[in-house]
């Protein structure tokens, strides 16, 4: 469900609200369009994101997260804080 490189940086993009694709890719360095693309789509089946597609011309597409996934919210922070305390030990050896 979350494996992969991707999945998490995405959550956490969208995790500030809804975006349009190329605001994820912006969010997401280095993830090329197809990868998003493909990780998008996972993460919809996996009824992690939701995708709106809104009646505009041209469509527009936003993708939000899912009450689900919010439920990573802590586990995401703790990560993220587990990430800040040990960045520096691990970067000098």
């Amino acid at each position: 469900m979350l494996s992969g490189h991707w999945k998490l940086p995405i959550i956490v993009s969208l995790s500030f609200g809804a975006k349009r694709f190329k605001e994820i890719s912006r969010n997401v360095p280095g993830i090329t369009d197809w990868m998003l693309s493909k990780e998008l789509k996972d993460l919809e089946v996996n009824k992690l994101v939701t995708r709106t597609v809104l009646d505009t011309f041209p469509p527009t597409v936003n993708y939000t997260i899912t009450q689900h996934a919010r439920s990573l919210d802590k586990l995401l922070l703790e990560l993220l804080e587990w990430g800040l305390r040990h960045r520096e030990p691990i970067r000098n050896g």
